[in-house]
């Protein structure tokens, strides 16, 4: 027995068995993984670059302690560590009772200092503080206080 219909060309063959056996082609699906690879691989770069380069600051610090000496003045100790002979400004807070600003004091640390320090800074203020706070240390580099 034979087929009454006429042979079809064989570029449409075999789209009718695609067609009837549900097959799709490629299409877009291998440009689609390959940008979601190549924007996976960008994020994992930046990630690794954030968290080995940008983890460890050139200074850091931190508040020792600090005392109210008048009510127009206040004397804080703040610790400072460099990892590189760099020039660092550290800025420190006088704060009231109702948390206003009453006095800031900017402490600059030479770069031929010693690496780990302690600083004691005198704050004036406008009137009585009852707390000193550290905002940071920042380098020329670094503007992220730390």
């Amino acid at each position: 027995m034979t087929d009454p219909r006429p042979a079809a060309p064989t570029g449409s063959r075999s789209a009718a068995l695609d067609a009837r056996y549900g097959r799709t082609g490629r299409g877009r699906k291998p440009l689609l993984f390959g940008v979601i690879g190549a924007l996976a691989l960008v994020a994992l770069v930046w990630l690794l670059w954030v968290a080995l380069i940008q983890s460890n600051p050139p200074v850091s610090s931190r508040l020792l302690g600090f005392r109210i000496t008048s009510p127009t003045s206040a004397t804080a100790t703040i610790q400072v560590d460099r990892s590189k002979s760099v020039e660092a400004q550290c800025r420190l807070q006088a704060k009231a009772a109702d948390f206003s600003i009453v006095g800031e004091i900017t402490v600059t640390v030479a770069a031929d200092s010693p690496r780990q320090q302690a600083i004691d800074a005198t704050l004036t203020t406008q009137r009585a503080a009852t707390a000193v706070v550290l905002v940071g240390c920042t380098t020329a580099d670094a503007h992220r206080p730390n």
